[in-house]
């Protein structure tokens, strides 16, 4: 065999690179609790939206892949960075979100939180108390929203109230996950002290069925949560797109459907989301009620 076959064979057996892409765990905008980029966002806009999903959706996928070693785990996120911000091309998902952003003269800075929001993920499983939890939303949560609004040239005023939502959808998702999460990766977003308060342990988070202690304290974070969108849930009205404007409505009147079942049941053994005919007949209710407000308001 020549020198030049072997090197053909040799070249043509090389494992392709591990990127963030290829480790996609398979979830789309439809496995989530929000409209991803919806027919109510202007054509547009869609595409740097789901850009932006894709790059931060790989992101998450490599913070929760539950085989990877943690140093390859901060490696495939430097590399995603990396493709973001122009040091390199290794990640398709950051060249592409790059490329789109540049398109709309937007910062890079919100997928970049959200990317340390993932590192916190590889090195951090379990939070002491409700503040530490919102200063982990605060990278994880938090620049979704302020992202939306930036795409569509709205204030930075109405961040504080963006803010309250996103961490408030990323904590619905955190307790309707709690069982999944400590079985799977052993991370635990239900913080120390309010365990401890009920009387609970976090080993129960293992459980099928939550404990009374459990549950009460799964309750009471549920009531603190809901709590936190009412502090958040003039945003649709605030907002001057209306479009934009329809969908965070949608996406609160879902996020307050979610947590009341919080409040209602045992996201360990009882079903906690909505099915497809809610999403759908809940979706259509706000964005007309929304339609409708702005509507009565201007004729005022």
């Amino acid at each position: 065999m020549s020198a030049a076959s072997s090197a053909s064979k040799s070249g043509a057996s090389k494992p392709a690179p591990v990127t963030a892409e290829s480790l996609r765990s398979g979830k789309s905008g439809g496995d989530e609790n929000f409209p991803v980029a919806s027919l109510l966002i202007a054509a547009p806009l869609r595409p740097v939206i789901l850009a932006f999903y894709d790059f931060v959706r790989a992101g998450d996928d490599v913070a929760d892949h539950p085989s990877l070693p943690p140093e390859q785990k901060h490696a495939l996120l430097d590399q995603l960075d990396q493709s973001l911000i122009g040091e390199s091309d290794a990640e398709p998902l950051g060249v592409r979100l790059r490329a789109k952003l540049a398109e709309r003269g937007l910062t890079d800075d919100h997928a970049r939180d959200l990317l340390d929001a993932f590192r916190r993920d590889v090195d951090k499983s379990r939070y002491e108390n409700w503040d530490e939890l919102i200063d982990y939303c605060r990278l994880s949560a938090m620049p979704v929203g302020r992202f939306l609004l930036d795409v569509h040239g709205e204030s930075s005023d109405l961040w504080p109230a963006s803010d309250a939502i996103c961490a408030a959808l990323q904590i619905n998702n955190h307790l309707q996950d709690c069982g999944k999460d400590f079985r799977a990766i052993d991370r635990v977003y239900v913080p120390r002290d309010a365990l401890q308060a009920a009387g609970a342990r976090v080993e129960e988070l293992g459980a099928d069925k939550a404990s009374p202690a459990l549950r009460a304290c799964l309750r009471g974070l549920a009531l603190r949560n809901r709590a936190l969108l009412e502090a958040g849930q003039s945003l649709p009205h605030r907002i001057a797109d209306l479009r934009l404007g329809m969908e965070i409505a949608v996406v609160t009147r879902h996020a307050f459907s979610i947590v009341d079942l919080l409040i209602a049941r045992d996201p360990l053994s009882e079903t906690v989301k909505l099915s497809k005919s809610q999403a759908l007949s809940g979706a259509a209710f706000a964005a007309a009620g929304e339609a409708f407000s702005r509507l009565t308001r201007r004729a005022a």
